[in-house]
């Protein structure tokens, strides 16, 4: 069984060709009750953070153990995969070559709000990865002129990651022209992290990759203590967990 954690980056793209069982964005815990399940490949695309614990390191760990490929691409995949590449977990695209590498520090450069899963987790906000590739490109094709670039990347920069929607950029930078550039920007946006996100389903579709481990996970007293609770939690659950209208994923 391949098992594929994703949301936003992925909300209008249907997976189902790929063989893959998807879920939604992972919270703690969901890779370990994924490796309870029986799979052997797990991707992961988005996570949960904020109002609910985001993925633990420690049970990607517990999975490549266990020999089971982790493969994370495009948001909180990409950052977990670059953290536990040493470990074995295997990070594809971009955006998590951008992580490895140092040119990406923070995660609000992938974060956004989204709706609830029965709503199939549509993006109610842009991730600025994607900012920075539609304005580029834009740039490089002189559709807008490099002071413009300039002012709608700080704008970008300076919202929160709830507020990051071209409209507000397009406002906070205060170029002028406003509805044909918020057109503009529309029309040819970049979805970086959709791009990398296929490139994980393409590669977890076309091959099933078992990870070389040479160490071993302690099992401390705390990892003990969170997959019990992980697992009753699991066990009194009768459905996902209840939570606002709007979620936060990286």
């Amino acid at each position: 069984m391949k098992v594929l954690f994703a949301g936003p980056s992925l909300w209008n793209v249907d997976t189902a060709q790929a063989a893959l069982q998807r879920r939604g964005p992972a919270r703690q815990g969901d890779i370990l009750l994924a490796v309870r399940d029986g799979a052997r490949s797990i991707g992961l695309v988005d996570g949960l953070f904020g109002d609910v614990p985001s993925v633990w390191h420690k049970e990607i760990l517990f999975a490549l153990e266990r020999g089971v490929a982790v493969l994370g691409a495009a948001s909180m995949g990409a950052l977990r995969a670059a953290e536990c590449e040493a470990f074995g977990m295997i990070g594809v695209g971009e955006i998590y070559r951008r992580y490895a590498d140092g040119r990406l520090c923070s995660d609000d450069a992938v974060a956004q709000v989204h709706a609830p899963i029965e709503l199939n987790c549509q993006p109610m906000s842009e991730a600025l990865v994607n900012i920075e590739a539609t304005l580029d490109a834009l740039a490089a094709a002189s559709r807008i002129a490099p002071d413009e670039r300039a002012r709608l990347w700080t704008a970008a920069e300076s919202l929160f990651f709830a507020d990051r929607t071209f409209e507000h950029i397009v406002e906070r930078a205060d170029i002028g022209k406003a509805l044909p550039l918020i057109d503009l920007l529309y029309e040819h946006r970049i979805d970086l992290k959709r791009i990398d996100a296929l490139a994980l389903v393409d590669r977890m579709t076309q091959a099933h990759e078992t990870p070389a481990v040479t160490w071993r996970m302690e099992t401390t007293s705390i990892w003990r203590q969170v997959t019990e609770g992980i697992v009753s939690r699991e066990r009194s659950s009768s459905g996902p967990l209840a939570e606002g209208m709007l979620h936060g994923s990286t």
